[in-house]
């Protein structure tokens, strides 16, 4: 038996498929006895440290519970001879391994989705003037040329305005990942200790600074990092550690290129 470190799971086969893959157990061939009784143990330490536990865990549990009992007693039939059945695993192996080609499908769909966020486009132009008459385009006077030119102009103006435009979000995004890991590293070093908002502003003076500090404390609370709480409107924002402040994918996500570190929580 070995412990598991008390940790947030997206569901119950999050769980279940950490708890084999640590064990380094074949899907085909789950000790279900030893996972079950892993399992309730990691339940119970959630309801320990009041942590709610959903519903669709409990279901899991019992349905572990009930394998294991159909592999420890033999059946028999109305005759007392035993009776040889299907793998009761073999229901739980199927939803398994269903459960993993979602997350995998899913974890391609969210890398598709960061690369198309990177992605600008422009409107589709007719050309087909050009195309139907292409021998009007070398006969052109002199109020077309200069209109043409003046057109030439403006588009070479919009594409370095939307140049600059991407430049400057990818420069606050950075800004923003750059913030968002030194609030993310401070409270984690400090979980039960409450802040204010104005603390964690690193240039108050800097109405810029605000904002990126305010940004990333949204986002923050919005992957329930953080949580927030305002006594009064325009009051002081209060920030304390949220249920997902131990995720280390999180730490990872906004961390600065190179960091490899952990950081100790303070309680």
């Amino acid at each position: 038996m070995y412990k598991v470190k008390l940790r947030s799971f997206e569901g119950p086969f999050d769980l279940l498929v950490f708890l084999i893959e640590t064990a380094e157990m074949s899907i085909y061939d789950i000790r279900i006895s030893e996972i079950t009784s892993q399992y309730l143990s990691y339940i119970r330490e959630m309801e320990d440290r009041n942590i709610e536990v959903a519903e669709e865990f409990m279901v899991l549990a019992a349905t572990l519970i009930e394998i294991k009992a159909r592999m420890v007693i033999p059946r028999e039939d109305a005759q007392g001879e035993p009776v040889i059945e299907d793998d009761p695993r073999q229901e739980l192996v199927q939803r398994i391994l269903e459960y993993k080609r979602f997350k995998e499908l899913a974890g391609q769909l969210q890398e598709a989705e960061d690369r198309e966020s990177h992605v600008y486009t422009k409107p589709k132009e007719d050309i087909s003037e050009y195309l139907e008459n292409p021998e009007e385009v070398l006969k052109l006077e002199m109020d077309s040329l200069v209109s043409g030119f003046m057109l030439f102009l403006r588009k070479k103006k919009k594409i370095e305005d939307v140049r600059r435009h991407y430049t400057r979000v990818e420069r606050e995004r950075s800004r923003m990942e750059h913030r968002i890991f030194s609030i993310l590293t401070k409270v984690r070093k400090h979980t039960g200790q409450i802040f204010n908002f104005r603390d964690l502003v690193e240039d108050k003076k800097d109405r810029r600074d605000i904002i990126v500090t305010f940004t990333s404390v949204l986002e923050m609370a919005k992957e329930r990092v953080i949580d927030l709480r305002q006594k009064k409107i325009y009051g002081n924002i209060e920030i304390k550690a949220g249920e997902n402040v131990e995720k280390d994918d999180i730490l990872k996500r906004y961390a600065p290129e190179g960091f490899t570190g952990e950081v100790q929580s303070e309680q």
